[in-house]
């Protein structure tokens, strides 16, 4: 397989197309020949965010002695991260070799310019195409497709060209299984069953409880008890086998004991006793679709209370890997053997719910919990693979440190705006505990090398505290560059749902990306095409010049023009045009990545979610250490592909292909 065609496109069968969102075949590895042993192991452990200013403390003052030995043996570096340093732009870097110009991914969130529509930038997603029509029935002919919309040849498959066994676990930016390597699961970009990263479900019997709030990430649904029983669903996608859109349903009731400390839970054939307080096991769910077909699935359940209200949280329903309504792995089979292995696992791609914890559904203590059963999970698998490996390529990935800080990192910062001491003191130390469980990990990776093996640990990027919120969109309606339609309307609808286009000039979607209204691109654009760069620039200059009034220095301090940080390759009409790089501490708000404008620019970050990186990238290096000095240099994630290939001896990664 190519460079040119490396994208993994998988097809849906009849069975599979229950999933509207597209479930996926997984095709044949790569042809590359017998397996020949190399006679030694390189091992690649991906440690999502950990940052390098942290790390060395840590490793100064003893805390982390697996990180320690690493240092002193193969050396420490701060890894320079991407432009910008999200995490599905570093690595697709890292998996290509490429800059997002080349591989074409920029942001979480790309839209299309000629419908402003938005959508997750890894991955599309198709229906099925013709059906026949049986009443209110109609029976798929063919079956959906998802295909990867990361561009360019992942390292690996230079690997199993020259005959390496390699194992890619978990890898992001990596669903649908590219189907190149010996082994892969599918991590970060996987999807529950729903086609979502993560949708929860929270059933209550208080009234009035998030009334009026929109809880992203989650669905709140109202119950009774009634003779101490609760009747309710789970919620699957749209039934593919109707002709009117309807959401499958999986019933399931809750029996209250008399004592009224205990419920017990059937979902079909399952039972699971819960206490208050209690997180329950896998259940597998089973979602009725036609006489003959049905959707497989699992959840987990946490009995939050009883007294004086019903509330039963339940995880989103992930893709069971006992039984996948789409492969996230390489062998097909290869999930179902790891969690006939280790147990069943979240297959979802972040499973830490963070969603419920910023909705307040789950307390600090309640999420810290969820997120340890994650990375239990994790932990099981990676003990199971690596004692199995034993020549070539092993790449894991652990992202729960990335997932839990984002939410924890508030704790060890007193200086953040939302700081409680009450509330926060107990969980000052979390994130640095984390850190040393993953020394541990590190630790026992080493007793498994021989003398001629090297372990690598890296990080995409760092972390810091996210104390300021900059209202992108917002700026730039008080600068002109974009004009409501009722300057005066209080409330914002979102999604630029009070935009007037035919003055708009500028507009922000995602993170860190900033677009002109291009004539002939845009669908509503007016600024011609030959004005672009200089409006760019124009742009620039202005937010390099924000001053935060609360602190008073620069909010913005990285303005770049595309053109200036990546090599394009045919994907002008997806980037952005503008890279935007906050200062340390200030990063852009969730309502202006999806188009909202809040009627301030500056405010502080009140939210849970208290810690990140979407920044100037220079402030939020990764980490690179390895057991020995590698063969070639690897100064940025952009080179670190290479550099793993050169310890077996492969050069010229990447081969460009312009497209």
């Amino acid at each position: 397989m190519t460079a040119e065609t490396s994208r993994s496109r998988r097809e849906t069968p009849l069975r599979a197309s229950v999933w509207l969102l597209a479930a996926v075949l997984a095709v044949g590895a790569v042809a590359c020949g017998s397996r020949t042993p190399v006679g030694h192991k390189v091992i690649v452990l991906g440690f999502d965010g950990l940052d390098y200013d942290l790390t060395r403390q840590m490793i100064a003052s003893g805390r982390l002695p697996g990180f320690a030995r690493l240092a002193e043996t193969g050396g420490f570096a701060p890894l320079g991260t991407t432009i910008p340093p999200q995490s599905p732009v570093a690595w697709s870097t890292f998996i290509t070799g490429l800059d997002p110009g080349g591989h074409g991914i920029f942001d979480f969130v790309h839209r299309d310019p000629k419908t402003m529509t938005p959508y997750l930038s890894t991955t599309s997603t198709e229906p099925g195409g013709r059906t026949i029509g049986l009443g209110r029935w109609q029976v798929p002919l063919s079956g959906g497709t998802v295909e990867s919309l990361r561009h360019g040849q992942p390292f690996w498959e230079v690997l199993e060209a020259q005959g390496v066994d390699t194992t890619i676990i978990r890898m992001p930016a990596n669903f649908p299984p590219s189907g190149t390597a010996s082994r892969e699961l599918s991590g970060m970009g996987t999807p529950d069953l729903i086609g979502t990263y993560g949708t929860f479900a929270f059933y209550t019997s208080e009234p009035y409880a998030f009334v009026g709030q929109a809880l992203s990430g989650g669905v709140v649904h109202g119950v009774r008890v009634r003779d101490g029983l609760v009747t309710a669903a789970l919620e699957g996608p749209d039934n593919p086998f109707l002709k009117e859109p309807e959401k499958v349903r999986a019933e399931f009731t809750a029996r209250v004991d008399q004592a009224g400390r205990h419920v017990k839970i059937t979902v079909g054939s399952e039972e699971r006793l819960l206490a208050v307080g209690e997180w329950s096991d896998w259940l597998s769910v089973s979602f009725p679709l036609a006489p003959t077909q049905s959707l497989p699935g699992e959840v987990r359940f946490y009995l939050k209370s009883l007294d004086p209200f019903f509330e039963l949280y339940a995880s989103p329903v992930n893709i069971d890997p006992m039984d996948p309504a789409m492969p996230v792995s390489h062998p097909a089979e290869y999930a179902t053997e790891l969690a006939e292995a280790t147990g069943r696992f979240y297959t979802q791609g972040m499973p830490e719910d963070t969603n419920g914890r910023k909705t307040g559904v789950l307390t600090d203590a309640e999420f810290l919990e969820q997120a340890r059963l994650a990375a239990d999970e994790n932990r099981r698998q990676y003990r199971y693979v690596l004692d199995r490996f034993s020549d070539g390529l092993l790449f894991y990935y652990f992202g729960n440190v990335d997932q839990v800080s984002h939410m924890m990192w508030r704790p060890r910062d007193p200086g953040h705006p939302a700081y409680d001491a009450a509330a926060d003191g107990p969980n000052a130390g979390v994130v640095e505990a984390l850190y040393e469980g993953l020394d541990t990990i590190v630790t026992d990776t080493l007793a498994t090398l021989g003398p001629d093996d090297v372990l690598v640990v890296m990080s995409d990027h760092g972390f810091t505290s996210w104390r300021r919120a900059f209202h992108l969109n917002s700026w730039l309606r008080d600068n002109g560059y974009l004009t409501l339609l009722d300057p005066n309307r209080r409330d914002d609808p979102g999604f630029f749902g009070n935009v007037d286009w035919s003055r708009t000039r500028a507009y922000a979607l995602g993170l860190n990306g900033l677009y002109i209204n291009v004539k002939g691109r845009e669908r509503d654009g007016i600024v011609e095409p030959a004005a672009r760069e200089a409006l760019v620039e124009e742009i620039a200059e202005k937010l390099l010049g924000t001053i935060d009034p609360k602190t008073g220095t620069a909010a913005i301090t990285k303005a770049y023009r595309r053109e200036q940080v990546y090599r394009m390759a045919g994907r002008e009409d997806i980037a952005p045009d503008l890279v935007i790089g906050y200062a340390k501490g200030t990063r852009g708000s969730d309502e202006s990545a999806l188009g909202g404008l809040p009627p301030e620019v500056i405010v502080d970050n009140m939210s849970a979610w208290s810690g990140d990186h979407c920044m100037d990238h220079e402030t939020v290096p990764g980490i690179l250490l390895s057991s020995r000095p590698l063969r070639r240099p690897a100064p940025t994630i952009e080179t670190l592909a290479a550099a793993v290939l050169a310890e077996f001896g492969i050069d010229g990664f990447p081969r460009r292909v312009e497209e």
